[in-house]
């Protein structure tokens, strides 16, 4: 894994776009995330369907062509700096193959922004795009309009994001210890297993720090993924492993330990990212260096130029 093209770090004035590729989003919380969005001297246009629902699978926010045309338009738009998702779910997946990949890769790198469903959006925008983004909370999300620290994380790498800044939390701690240093991948376990053989997925973590993490899933379900991503192939060659929140999920560092502890590399837990009352934000595509024993992932690169 390389590292990748990164986008300029915003500045008060830049126009951001709101999408939802996945699932629908309340219109409150919308609200109340665009509030917060524009409380940081952004100007923030929400695209045409993002509070749409699709006429058969309520559980999609509109069609499969109505979400990709907004993702697209929003992100070849050369007025808009940044794209922040509304809100994950699922659906993503379903819309991949509707993007002009080709009209997006001419387009020069900007600001990507979401989690959970958002992984296998994460994954392509770096395979096909060669394009760093930011694992990070949704306009529409609980935690994004609740949790001031999980804001005031993703506002100073909008902002900021510079090489050294550390990522930890205050719950931490290592499983496998040591220090590892490579590039910055992954996002939501179900998501990257899923992703795996697709002409979107990243064919490989070989030299990565791999973030894993999930919400409401079952013991032998999070060992499904994982095995899968062994058995595959996929984590041949990775660095380390930093595991970010499980919320509603079995418990899962005796499971990490069986399927992962025998590669032999660092592993934190408890990161603070992914699901959750409260998130940090940790960029994709992004060298940097995991030190277990004290619990930090540290950039080693400017996140956004």
């Amino acid at each position: 894994m390389v590292p990748l093209r990164r986008p300029r770090r915003l500045v008060p004035g830049d126009r951001v776009a709101v999408v939802a590729p996945s699932g629908p989003v309340p219109k409150d919380r919308l609200d109340a995330g665009c509030a917060i969005l524009r409380s940081w001297g952004l100007d923030v246009i929400v695209m045409p369907h993002v509070l749409s629902v699709h006429p058969s699978f309520e559980y999609l926010a509109g069609t499969d062509e109505e979400r990709a045309a907004d993702l697209q338009e929003a992100w070849c738009d050369s007025s808009v700096a940044g794209v922040v998702c509304a809100r994950g779910g699922y659906g993503v997946q379903r819309l991949s193959s509707l993007l002009d990949w080709a009209a997006m890769a001419a387009v020069p790198p900007k600001v990507f922004v979401g989690y959970s469903d958002i992984t296998a959006l994460h994954s392509a925008f770096a395979r096909l795009l060669g394009v760093a983004t930011l694992h990070g909370p949704m306009a529409g999300a609980e935690a994004f309009v609740t949790s001031p620290s999980t804001a005031d994380g993703l506002r100073s790498m909008l902002f900021g994001g510079a090489a050294g800044t550390v990522l930890t939390s205050p719950s931490v701690r290592a499983l496998v210890p040591g220090v590892a240093s490579g590039v910055t991948v992954g996002g939501c376990l179900a998501l990257l297993a899923a992703e795996i053989g697709t002409p979107t997925g990243l064919p490989s973590a070989a030299g990565a720090i791999v973030l894993l993490e999930d919400v409401g899933e079952k013991a032998y379900r999070l060992d499904g993924f994982l095995t899968h991503l062994l058995r595959s192939g996929w984590l041949d060659g990775v660095a380390g492993f930093a595991l970010g929140s499980w919320h509603d999920c079995d418990p899962v560092e005796e499971l990490v330990l069986d399927r992962l502890g025998g590669l032999g590399v660092p592993i934190v837990t408890e990161l603070g990212f992914g699901h959750g009352p409260s998130s940090i934000t940790v960029p994709l595509g992004v060298p940097a260096t995991l030190d277990a024993a004290a619990g930090t992932l540290t950039l080693d690169a400017d996140a956004l130029t």
